[in-house]
């Protein structure tokens, strides 16, 4: 977008970005470039994909969609090849250090299929699976179900235990670096787990637990409940601080590289200190539901539900944007190849930002699902 008079020309210029529901620091941001899109299946009135990309170390790139395929995608967009389970697939791949994808589906089974693409196995459980996987260190998955239970498997595939909640869990569960497993369930409660399936704590709040908890390098863990709350807890599983945040939200926290906490609350992005306090806000018309990805640089990119990825910096204005086909239905990766991936439902777009090629953010977990592998699992910086 090129510069403009500003005194001239930006009363009008506003008043056409807030018709359009944009917000008016819109008016004078860079505008990135999409490198490609791949177009991904999708019927009107049918729910878009909410699955986010996982990334593979060779550069394939891995997209689920709600019309029940796994697609494997060249950097350059195109199809390596593509996987059909048996319904929806809302939960997010994960990539396993041998290659292995695994992912969930609403057919009620959990699925690990070979880089080739090739089914390798299936777990079959009582309920759809749209919990996201978490790999540990020694390769066991993690995930939950529909079915109140919540799974831990051998890479083979077989059963290691499942633990039983009282309601069903769509949380998808966060590893420490001593093994601990973390995630929330519909029962209200958040639970800590050790890496043989019994109990470390619980910790019970006011409201089903929907989304994902993220991990600070102290080991602090941040998860939202639907009691309104943003709750941080030691590993102990003592309570350090709770932040009223008076808001439903199925977005995850994610942590930048001064261990600012930023979460999406209803239509806002708010970071919040470590110990606890809001700052400012960078709002739009509509709820958001996607979780942000924070880069090295200090950029925020917040999927605005204006049909745009909005790169949002530490002064609450815009840094730049990029228009998308539909809002984006899941939350956007940042590649070790300096590309930004995002969905929409309609469409895998791979974007080129303007300036020096973005790195994800050297932090605990800086995106959904900690890193491009989605393996789930915090890391001494990615």
């Amino acid at each position: 977008m090129q510069s403009r008079k500003p005194d001239a020309v930006c009363p009008a210029i506003m008043v056409v970005c807030l018709l359009s529901l944009c917000a008016p620091s819109l008016c004078r941001a860079q505008v990135a470039t999409n490198l490609w899109k791949f177009p991904l299946p999708f019927q009107e009135f049918y729910r878009p994909a909410t699955s986010s990309a996982a990334l593979a170390p060779d550069g394939t790139i891995y997209q689920g969609s709600f019309q029940g395929l796994l697609f494997a995608l060249t950097p350059q967009g195109a199809v390596k090849w593509k996987f059909t389970a048996g319904r929806e697939i809302k939960s997010s791949p994960a990539i396993g250090d041998d290659g292995t994808i695994y992912f969930g589906s609403r057919d009620r089974k959990f699925y690990a299929v070979s880089p080739a693409g090739k089914l390798k196995w299936t777990f079959a459980t009582g309920a759809w699976v749209d919990s996201s996987p978490a790999i540990g260190a020694d390769g066991t998955i993690y995930f939950g179900s529909w079915d109140k239970n919540f799974y831990a498997l051998k890479p083979d595939g077989s059963p290691k235990w499942a633990f039983a909640t009282s309601n069903i869990v769509v949380s998808s569960p966060a590893i420490a670096m001593d093994g601990t497993i973390y995630f929330g369930s519909h029962d209200k409660n958040f639970y800590a787990l050790k890496p043989d399936g019994t109990v470390r704590w619980t910790f019970p709040t006011g409201g089903e637990i929907i989304s994902s908890p993220a991990i600070a390098a102290d080991g602090t863990i941040y998860f939202t409940s639907t009691d309104g709350n943003l709750y941080a807890l030691r590993p102990d599983g003592t309570e350090r601080w709770r932040v009223r945040t008076g808001g439903i939200t199925e977005s995850s926290p994610v942590l930048g590289e001064d261990g600012t906490i930023y979460l999406v609350i209803n239509q806002c992005l708010f970071p919040i200190t470590n110990d606890g306090k809001k700052s400012w806000s960078y709002c739009s018309a509509i709820n958001v539901d996607q979780t942000p990805a924070i880069a090295a640089d200090g950029l925020v990119y917040f999927p605005a539900p204006w049909r745009r990825l909005v790169a949002v910096k530490r002064d609450n204005t815009e840094a730049w944007h990029v228009d998308t086909t539909l809002n984006l239905s899941s939350s956007p990766v940042i590649g070790n190849n300096g590309v930004v991936y995002a969905c929409d439902g309609v469409f895998l777009y791979a974007i080129i930002p303007p300036g020096n090629p973005p790195r994800l953010a050297k932090s605990s977990w800086p995106m959904f699902r900690a890193n491009p592998r989605h393996t789930g699992r915090v890391q001494n910086g990615n």
